[in-house]
């Protein structure tokens, strides 16, 4: 053998990612990030797909069905090194209750999940969900899924992580079972101290009222003068992009000046809540004001639970939720605002991501 082909024998290959149902890529962001290549990504919504195509230039992205899917097509000769994703949670959620049940047909994709694991023979796999799936069907419903796995020959580790033990200003908790075809039990990532505020994550941003629509501000301080956390942020940006803030009526806005940080809908006076037909019946998430000073309640679609901004008598910005998932302020989402707003609640936060792709890369081939 001559002294060019033991170089390239020596050379790393890079280790290959596809993910499942990707949404706008918050998943893939953060493996990236900690070293892994997601050359593909399946995702039905148009707009969601389009935002991972944006953001993930190298990788193949297919709009569809993914039960009309071939794996072994999409690949083709690579060798995929890890499959991640989690399927739609409707049927898994808590908020949803009339819906977790086994014969939810919702629930059933994860099948798909397995079907890929099972056809592409990853060495590694990222199963995501929301935490309620452990239970439901009284746990009887992650043990099935765990089976699922282990008759593939895989061992795995399930946990719930919350996204604010790692770096995300978010209090935010979500389901992983981590699966390996090394036969070792995986060891989730440590816990970091320090929690980033929501005053950490968003006090550099504009300035901004009711309705606004700037694409392009300026930040309200220098790069030096802004936090640790939203300066890992701005690293690639001059500017806060995408500066959308869905307009809402006098009346909602009305409702806002009487809640305080950490306040609810409670906080507003009945004359303002008269269009309730139940008033009790209001979900406790519903008109909440974030607090400055701890990290943020869970980010879903943000815009339909009227989140508040902490000072502002106004809902979150798309940067705004953005940064509070921990997506940097260079990546943009695709689609009209209420796409942009759901893909952002949907997205599992990239640094989270990132700490669990991080500790799979330090276990040796």
């Amino acid at each position: 053998m001559d002294n060019m082909t033991k170089r390239k024998d020596n050379v790393t290959q890079p280790k290959i990612g596809l993910d499942i149902f990707s949404g706008a890529g918050g998943l893939s962001l953060g493996a990236e990030m900690a070293g892994i290549d997601v050359k593909y990504a399946i995702e039905i919504n148009k707009s969601a797909a389009q935002t991972f195509r944006r953001n993930h230039k190298g990788a193949h992205v297919i709009c569809d069905d993914i039960a009309k899917l071939s794996p072994k097509e999409i690949v083709g000769d690579n060798q995929v090194f890890i499959v991640m994703g989690g399927p739609p949670c409707q049927g898994f959620s808590l908020s949803n209750t009339m819906n977790r049940n086994m014969n939810n047909p919702k629930n059933l994709l994860f099948r798909e999940f397995v079907r890929f694991v099972d056809e592409l023979h990853p060495t590694w796999f990222i199963f995501e969900n929301v935490s309620g799936l452990t239970s439901m069907n009284h746990g009887e419903t992650q043990k099935m899924i765990e089976k699922c796995f282990e008759n593939l020959g895989y061992t795995v580790s399930p946990a719930v992580l919350w996204a604010s033990d790692y770096g995300v200003p978010q209090h935010r908790n979500r389901f992983f079972l981590i699966g390996n075809a090394y036969g070792v039990k995986f060891e989730f990532p440590e816990k970091q101290e320090k929690q980033i505020s929501v005053e950490e994550a968003i006090g550099d941003l504009p300035i901004l009222c009711n309705g606004d629509s700037y694409n392009i501000l300026p930040y309200r301080v220098s790069l030096e003068e802004a936090s640790g956390y939203a300066q890992q942020m701005r690293k690639c940006s001059e500017n806060a992009t995408q500066n959308f803030v869905s307009k809402n009526n006098d009346l909602v806005i009305e409702r806002y000046k009487h809640i305080k940080q950490g306040q609810n809908w409670r906080a507003i006076p009945d004359s303002l809540m008269e269009n309730y037909t139940d008033k009790k019946r209001t979900h406790s998430g519903i008109y909440r004001r974030l607090l400055a000073d701890k990290p943020s309640v869970v980010i879903s679609n943000y815009r339909k639970s009227m989140l508040i901004h902490p000072f502002q008598d106004r809902g979150l910005s798309v940067r705004e939720a953005a940064r509070i998932q921990s997506f940097p302020d260079d990546f943009i989402f695709e689609g009209p605002i209420s796409h942009i707003q759901q893909q952002i609640g949907n997205a599992v936060p990239p640094l989270l991501a990132k700490a669990v792709v991080k500790k799979i890369l330090s276990y040796k081939e």
